[in-house]
């Protein structure tokens, strides 16, 4: 055994490029506690902005309640006149469908005049 005939890979003559082996980590950006400052921030304008429009929407609703109980003896003879007036046309309506009928008698409730 003489000599092989393989020949071993070497370096460059010399030798390799260099590289760079250390951490090449990107900037951190806030720290802990300024991020925790603006957490806290962000929360205390949240629950302000949330006190502030429950206080307005408690006001717009003692303001519809304060208007409801204003309008409501006008809604109310509204719909008692409608009322009246449906009964009125509907026993008039009776009387000339019942008209041939003997013994027949239309019964009239009492209204007011104002009804028309």
């Amino acid at each position: 055994m003489a000599g092989s005939k393989v020949k071993q890979d070497m370096p460059p003559p010399g030798g390799y490029a260099a590289f760079d082996y250390k951490r090449n980590l990107p900037k951190r950006g806030l720290s802990g506690y300024s991020m925790f400052g603006i957490g806290i921030g962000i929360m205390v304008f949240g629950y302000w902005r949330l006190f502030t429009w429950n206080r307005e929407r408690r006001r717009l609703q003692v303001e519809e309640l304060e208007a409801r109980i204003a309008l409501m003896p006008l809604l109310q003879a509204e719909h008692d006149r409608r009322t009246l007036r449906m009964l009125r046309e509907n026993l008039e309506e009776e009387a000339v469908i019942m008209k041939d009928v003997p013994g027949w008698k239309v019964r009239r409730p009492k209204m007011p005049q104002y009804i028309l």
